[in-house]
């Protein structure tokens, strides 16, 4: 089986690479997901990031305040560093678990949607790490007319993340995401047919 980390910088176009994917019967294990459901209400990852960082950052019905906790941990790299303490662990052993049932159905290739992969040290995890690139001049602007941000908003989303080069420096593949969704599709469809004629080889 293929291991594959799927990555880039926010608004590159990463989310359209793994939708692409998925649509090709490619199984994709999304991290992002996984680090909500493991902070579901009665979770102990919840449980944990109110006592990290106080009841402020529950919404009203008693779910985690996605924005309040990014407002706390987005511009305060300690803080960012405990929070992904808390969530990185669970989402690797979900992950673990969608993985390895991917395997008993046979699965040739398996795609982990990471956003924070770089950062979070796991490039050398897998046998392919493709990054999703776009400038981030574009990747601002994208934020702030498609998701509603301030330039300096989104600015700070990206300067929470790994710089362009070191993403860059990890990967094995790039996706040029500057273009439009078809042509980022297209591209992602001459990947996946070089996945398959790879493992036809190997068999």
């Amino acid at each position: 089986m293929l291991r594959i980390g799927l990555t880039g910088g926010i608004a590159a176009g990463k989310s359209v690479v793994s939708r692409r994917l998925d649509a090709l019967g490619v199984r994709v294990i999304d991290h992002d997901l996984l680090a909500r459901e493991v902070v579901r209400p009665g979770t102990e990852g919840l449980a944990e990031i109110v006592e990290a960082f106080g009841s402020q950052v529950l919404a009203e019905d008693g779910s985690l305040d996605r924005s309040a906790l990014a407002a706390r941990v987005f511009a305060d790299q300690e803080a960012r560093a405990r929070l992904n303490g808390i969530v990185h662990p669970r989402v690797e052993a979900a992950s673990r678990a969608l993985e390895a049932q991917a395997v008993r159905d046979g699965a040739r290739v398996v795609v982990h949607d990471i956003p924070l992969l770089v950062e979070t040290g796991q490039a050398g995890h897998f046998d392919e790490v493709l990054v999703v690139d776009a400038p981030a001049a574009l990747r601002v602007e994208r934020l702030v007319h498609g998701r509603g941000m301030s330039q300096e908003e989104a600015w700070a989303r990206l300067a929470a993340q790994a710089d362009d080069e070191e993403r860059l420096a990890a990967a094995d593949r790039v996706l040029d995401g500057s273009g439009t969704v078809e042509g980022l599709a297209d591209q992602v469809d001459e990947v996946v047919a070089a996945w398959r004629a790879a493992g036809d080889e190997g068999r």
